[in-house]
């Protein structure tokens, strides 16, 4: 007589991702599904780190190109003559007006320099506690403009001089017409 025993549960194959197989998952198989993530989140990362730096890259680049406005300038030569040293300041390149200081040289001294037309070349020599005597000069494209000097124990001189604001160009000069 044939047999009517219903199949024990240890004798039914067991299929990949059926509901009675999700629970026992091997412990290699949870590690390699794990790293797997990983390795993709460490590529999507690797991906986005990429892309920002073209883009800097790209801005950097591109930052070269674009054209540079330099204001037109005169060169102007200050010359210090004494002895001993002084600390000195100057109007040298710089549109925002800033000056160059220079502390402790040793005289005489000479420098040429270009300065923004519309800003005012200057000169300042300041003594030290020993004092003495300096003098400044200061010249515009060659031409001698003024002469200060310093006497005695912190003793100052200021020579000063003008150059010509900048010429509008024909751009500017067509935008305040309107045209």
């Amino acid at each position: 007589m044939p047999s009517t025993q219903k199949p024990n549960s240890t004798d039914t194959p067991k299929v990949a991702g059926s509901p009675e197989t999700d629970d026992e998952i091997s412990p290699e198989a949870a590690a390699k599904s794990r790293s797997a993530t990983d390795l993709r989140g460490i590529a999507v990362g690797g991906l986005l780190i990429a892309a920002c730096a073209g883009l800097v890259l790209y801005g950097v680049l591109d930052a070269d190109e674009k054209p540079t406005h330099h204001a037109p300038t005169a060169a102007v030569t200050y010359e210090v003559e004494g002895e001993g040293t002084a600390d000195i300041t100057y109007q040298a390149r710089s549109e925002s007006g800033e000056a160059v200081v220079a502390d402790e040289v040793t005289l005489p001294w000479r420098k040429t320099v270009d300065v923004p037309l519309g800003r005012a070349p200057l000169v300042t020599i300041t003594l030290g506690e020993k004092g003495g005597r300096a003098s400044c000069q200061l010249a515009v494209r060659g031409k001698h403009v003024q002469t200060a000097t310093a006497f005695g124990k912190f003793g100052r001189a200021t020579c000063q001089g003008e150059l010509p604001s900048p010429e509008p160009s024909d751009a500017s000069a067509t935008d305040q017409d309107g045209t």
